[in-house]
């Protein structure tokens, strides 16, 4: 499967979109900003929902919008599959009518198959129900499968756990971390949800104000000092790679190893040796110049680099954890 390439303006409002960047085949990249930054506007703009004023989006052997050259391909033959908040499921169709709708619509021959589908979203018992009998959680997976069966050439989802409860959240997530694997679609995944990034995705694009102002590696553009202001006060933190050594059942933790330290987190659901990320939030972080006698389980040494003032009342530090 090859690149999709996005360089597109758009106007939607009083909102001018500029976004540049690339969705790679088997690779999860979320597209993500402040609300309003313009994120489900560029979704909308790949979708054929949205007419671009300028720009190209193109596969290497098809072009889906060229400004300059007056193409447009209508949304319905883009071969993209859309995952919206709400699921948008026909009432009238059975979950598994839904399902065969995608595969009845799709034009390609490869692509996944209607019992793989089924069988990595876990949806076989719910084949013969209606849409107004499932839960918010399974009608985003018979929404997800259903795209999946139109046997789209990149996946695109709109803030698909939205709606749901951290519980149903937690779920779904474990299912859209196999999809590359599975099927080695592109994925543009639109979010303003840290968490969701973390266990997700590989790459990242930022937007703030209409524009891709950072893309890249997840870990690197998460981490960088400068664009913390554009994620937000709230979510402003660092991504921390480690490697989980122990499960502590009994205690229902994890010790996990980062830059030669233990930490001590909620019980993570892998092998100990696997390789995972940690997030912490800026606002989660008290510094002191020694061990402070405490009931925090985890004080980690590190050496300051740098302190940027961001105004009267606040700062950013950024930190080096050294063993």
């Amino acid at each position: 499967m090859s690149t999709l390439q996005v360089d597109l303006h758009a106007q939607r409002a009083s909102l001018a979109v500029q976004a540049r960047f690339e969705l790679r085949a088997g690779v999860i990249t979320a597209l993500i900003g402040r609300s309003g930054a313009g994120k489900t506007t560029v979704l909308h703009a790949l979708a054929g929902l949205l007419a671009p004023s300028a720009g190209r989006i193109a596969w290497s052997d098809q072009v889906l919008f060229d400004a300059a050259a007056r193409v447009n391909v209508p949304a319905h033959r883009r071969e993209l599959g859309v995952v919206f908040q709400e699921g948008r499921l026909f009432p009238h169709l059975s979950v598994q009518g839904n399902l065969l709708y995608g595969a009845r619509r799709s034009r390609r021959a490869d692509g996944p198959q209607f019992d793989d589908v089924v069988q990595l979203l876990g949806i076989a018992p719910l084949l013969a129900r209606r849409p107004h009998t499932l839960s918010g959680g399974e009608r985003q997976r018979v929404a997800i499968g259903r795209a999946l069966l139109s046997r789209p050439r990149a996946l695109l989802m709109d803030e698909p756990l939205a709606s749901l409860d951290p519980m149903r959240r937690h779920e779904l997530l474990g299912y859209l971390a196999e999809l590359p694997r599975r099927f080695g679609l592109p994925v543009l995944y639109v979010t303003h949800q840290m968490d969701e990034v973390l266990r997700l995705a590989e790459r990242v694009v930022l937007m703030s104000d209409g524009r891709t102002v950072a893309q890249g590696d997840a870990l690197e553009v998460l981490s960088d000092l400068s664009l913390q202001p554009l994620v937000g006060r709230y979510e402003a933190g660092s991504v921390l790679r480690g490697t989980l050594v122990e499960q502590l059942h009994e205690w229902q933790l994890s010790r996990v190893m980062v830059a030669g330290q233990a930490v001590h987190v909620p019980l993570i659901d892998a092998a100990p040796g696997a390789q995972v990320w940690l997030r912490v939030r800026a606002r989660d972080v008290a510094l002191a110049r020694e061990l402070v006698p405490s009931s925090a389980s985890n004080q980690l040494h590190g050496t300051v680099l740098q302190v940027v003032e961001r105004d009267a009342a606040y700062a950013a530090v950024e930190l080096a954890l050294s063993a």
